[in-house]
């Protein structure tokens, strides 16, 4: 059995902790979580719903791939198609968890992925919103984020090129998890492309372990440095989140209690700040990255963090960070997030 990476996610050490719900009217729109089934635990519709009723004003998610649920038999091609088709049926009855689905198409295949995403779009009944693929490498043992590892240079390749362009045709954004190692080659990638809307995950991947070092100024520098390069390109975008990522070098969950939400902000504060500085709210947005990150914090404290952090900005900005830049980007109707809570379209 492929042993994960992520942190066990233990509910009993999560309501060690809890705390009030901070500015308890901002809509949200969580912009990356997954759902599966796994041995090491289960994340399907209702736990996430147990989580976006914590008591934040969750209006909207978006299912990011995650190998869940793939077909059995046909076309090898065609196997990630039942990942959609599985989520779709796990939340059988919600038109809003999720909103949106980023789904798996092998980009290797070049211009032949578009039958591939003819199929998903079909399957995604006017929810498919974008493609992911594994693509987070380091030649480093110790910098491991997926329990199965993707080989060096997929993002560098003409064929990765040629199926980021049939996304960009199909209408379709394409998120990126990278780490800061890899930065130019996304550069590259979203300059090459510059049609395609370029997603990066995870605040672009900085290290914190491996012969990275959470705490060293030049590791940090070199980290900002190559997002630096990617900000500077129009058709990108950052989710901010991922900070429960083991590779992110936080343990957490290594202490007696879960961390209150002053400690996530106070801990995330330099990272979060260098995002929104290089992209701006306009084209910045928080994500869950539930439940990999849960194993870490709980869903209220989380969202509670980045209001805090959010708190100096003005209330437009705020609404692009928790909501309006991930509907954008994602093609999210709107009107979801400007009614009042309570009074939200069904």
């Amino acid at each position: 059995m492929t042993i994960s990476p992520h942190h066990t996610v233990r509910e009993d050490w999560l309501a060690l902790t809890q705390e009030e719900v901070l500015a308890s009217r901002q809509p949200i729109f969580d912009c990356h979580h997954h759902l599966w089934d796994r041995p090491e635990g289960r994340y399907r519709a209702a736990e996430l719903m147990a989580d976006v009723g914590a008591g934040h004003d969750v209006r909207a998610s978006l299912y990011v791939q995650c190998r869940t649920g793939y077909r059995v038999d046909g076309p090898e091609t065609l196997l990630p198609v039942g990942e959609v088709e599985t989520v779709l049926d796990w939340t059988r009855g919600q038109n809003r968890f999720p909103a949106g689905i980023v789904a798996m198409a092998d980009l290797q295949l070049g211009n032949d992925v578009r039958p591939v995403l003819d199929a998903l779009t079909e399957a995604g009944q006017a929810r498919l919103k974008g493609i992911r693929n594994t693509t987070a490498w380091h030649a480093d043992p110790a910098v491991r984020s997926n329990p199965n590892p993707p080989p060096d240079g997929l993002l560098r390749t003409e064929a990765f090129r040629a199926g980021a362009q049939a996304v960009a045709a199909h209408g379709l954004s394409l998120d990126i998890w990278a780490y800061q190692t890899q930065l130019d080659e996304v550069c590259a990638l979203a300059e090459a492309v510059p049609d395609l809307t370029v997603i990066v995950d995870h605040c672009g991947g900085p290290l914190g372990v491996g012969p990275n070092n959470r705490h060293d100024p030049e590791n940090f520098q070199a980290w900002r440095d190559a997002l630096a390069a990617v900000a500077a390109l129009p058709n990108t975008r950052i989710k901010i989140g991922g900070f429960g990522l083991g590779v992110f070098g936080w343990r957490y969950a290594n202490a007696d209690l879960p961390p209150h939400s002053d400690t996530l902000a106070r801990d995330w504060r330099p990272w979060v700040e260098t995002c929104l500085d290089l992209f701006g709210p306009d084209r910045a947005m928080f994500e869950s990255n539930f439940p990999v990150d849960k194993g870490q914090f709980g869903y209220r404290t989380l969202w509670n963090a980045f209001k805090v952090l959010a708190a100096p900005l003005t209330q437009d900005e705020r609404d692009a960070l928790f909501w309006r830049t991930a509907a954008r980007s994602y093609g999210i109707d709107e009107q979801i997030f400007a009614y009042d809570i309570g009074r939200i379209p069904s």
